[in-house]
């Protein structure tokens, strides 16, 4: 008795009016995908504008006596003021008055050249220039000049050194931290901490009124967060407290460097809260990757864990063709296929890897004698289906067409 093979389901054509399915992407899934993404960038953004507005109204520039950072000089003031000196800030030099006090001028050279006229002839009886180029010192520190005018070098780094001079406030502070520009002290002057052939402090007197300038190549030593280092407090303390008052001048940062004092770069245009911004960018987007890679993890093989039967990759493949409406690829595997069986079927060779289409068609038509060789080649090389019908008369006419060339 001989089993009867049960009959495969009946297939179900969908409804020539049913809706396509587009795989292309939509607006709604696009925004429901990238919603949070957009949510969690609008957030940074709003938090860095916000940082940003609130930090620059009360950002100061480094070496500014009002400011509490770490490269602010309002700590020595406070020291000084408790001592009972008399701290004052000007932003006009000129305007300050004359007398027993001392004049602190950062970036001397930022001052035209009738405003360093006027400081020179004001007959202070200390002036602490600050990082002074070649006008400042002309006009202010005659005798001083840079060191690399006498080859030199022009600039050193900021570590602690000994004074190796004879300057009391430099004797009894001991080793600082000095460096920035470097000067040549002249006949009249006197160096101290040593760096090479040039010094980042030098003192001088200013005629015969008894007053002094002290030239300084940096104020590292004078910021809040170094003062503590060495005797950095007690060089500050020293020179800046030698007289009962003392002028600190706000120089105007906007203003342009005299000739040949250097230029301003493309970062010196920036808000300092713009660097604090891209670092937070920065960081969001490290932890943004971060946070990615442990979510997808380590690439990884692993076995199959089940075998999938070649009717159910036929089926799976050619539900992709229908729901793309891929008539013309599905039709062209379809004929590919029958051709490459009925070739050998036939005797026919296969040339690139794909039997010649003319000799297929004749071969076919030896065959079949009452079937024309223009009939076998609109079914196997014809243009590709119109509609869903026509594909499946397609694969019904090339599976009777198979059958009849083997069983003729």
């Amino acid at each position: 008795m001989t089993a009867t093979a049960p009959a495969p389901p009946p297939v179900t054509e969908a409804p020539t009016g049913a809706a396509p399915t587009s795989l292309a992407p939509t607006i709604r899934g696009l925004w429901r995908r990238g919603r949070w993404y957009l949510a969690f960038l609008a957030a940074l953004l709003i938090g860095a504008v916000a940082v940003t507005s609130l930090g620059q109204n009360h950002r100061y520039p480094p070496l500014d006596p009002r400011s509490y950072d770490g490269d602010g000089a309002h700590a020595v003031v406070a020291l000084l003021e408790r001592q009972g000196l008399k701290a004052e800030f000007t932003t006009d030099p000129t305007g300050s008055p004359a007398g027993p006090d001392t004049l602190v001028l950062p970036e001397p050279d930022l001052l035209d050249p009738a405003q360093l006229r006027a400081v020179a002839a004001a007959g202070h009886r200390r002036l602490v220039l600050i990082a002074p180029g070649p006008t400042a010192l002309t006009a202010l520190a005659p005798g001083i000049r840079m060191s690399e005018e006498d080859g030199g070098l022009p600039y050193a780094s900021d570590r602690s050194t000994t004074p190796d001079c004879s300057l009391a406030e430099a004797t009894r502070a001991g080793s600082a931290h000095l460096g920035g520009m470097l000067y040549t002290s002249g006949s009249r002057g006197q160096g101290c901490y040593p760096r090479g052939h040039g010094y980042p402090l030098v003192s001088a007197q200013t005629g015969d009124g008894g007053g002094d300038v002290i030239v300084l190549g940096s104020g590292a030593f004078l910021q809040n967060e170094r003062l503590a280092e060495d005797g950095d407090a007690a060089l500050a303390l020293g020179l800046l407290g030698s007289q009962p008052r003392l002028t600190w001048h706000l120089p105007d940062y906007s203003a342009p460097l005299a000739e040949g004092e250097g230029t301003k770069t493309f970062d010196d245009y920036l808000p300092s809260g713009w660097h604090w911004a891209y670092d937070q960018l920065v960081v969001a987007a490290v932890l943004a990757a971060l946070w990615r890679g442990r979510r997808l993890g380590p690439v990884v093989s692993e076995d199959l864990p089940v075998v999938v039967r070649a009717s159910e990759t036929t089926e799976g493949r050619a539900r992709l063709y229908r729901r793309a409406k891929a008539r013309g690829r599905a039709a062209e595997a379809l004929r590919s296929a029958a051709a490459h069986r009925l070739a050998p079927a036939l005797g026919v060779p296969l040339q690139a890897g794909a039997p010649d289409a003319d000799a297929l068609c004749a071969a076919v038509a030896d065959r079949l004698p009452g079937r024309p060789a223009g009939d076998v080649r609109a079914l196997l090389f014809g243009p590709p289906p119109t509609d869903d019908a026509a594909l499946l008369r397609l694969a019904d006419d090339l599976d009777a067409l198979e059958r009849q060339v083997r069983n003729p």
